[in-house]
């Protein structure tokens, strides 16, 4: 109830979005993009409000990049360098979220001493700012 009374004031607004463009919104920002074009949601309120082009005689929605001003991210382990190993589910949209923010600030369960094997790594530890280890 209460974010639809900010909504009704006026002082937030709410955009719906397909969690895939979503995310793709994210990674061209920390790619640097100025955007990407798709065709998901034309014709639908998805699309109300969005600037569209034609392409070779086809509609598509330009999307714009979305850029955090921090990101917090959940690894299993991090290493001293910050280097980050994400399991389940934390691997969909964290190491994305990580290049899409200028202040990253890493949630892990393990910090390890020594080194992650490089092969196993998801977020190198270039994007991390700070470690946080989880209270056991």
């Amino acid at each position: 109830k209460g974010f639809l009374e900010v909504l009704d004031r006026g002082e937030a607004e709410l955009e719906l979005e397909p969690q895939g463009t979503l995310v793709e919104r994210i990674r061209t920002a920390g790619a640097g993009l100025g955007g990407f074009l798709t065709q998901v949601g034309l014709e639908t309120e998805l699309a109300e409000g969005k600037p569209m082009i034609e392409l070779d005689g086809q509609q598509f929605l330009v999307c714009r990049p979305i850029k955090a001003d921090f990101a917090l991210v959940k690894a299993w382990k991090a290493d001293r360098a910050g280097n980050l190993i994400y399991r389940h589910a934390a691997r969909n949209f964290n190491a994305v979220m990580a290049t899409a923010a200028p202040i990253v600030i890493a949630e892990v369960s393990e910090i390890v001493d020594g080194y992650l094997d490089p092969d196993s790594i998801h977020t190198s530890g270039a994007f991390i700012d700070r470690l946080v280890e989880e209270k056991k």
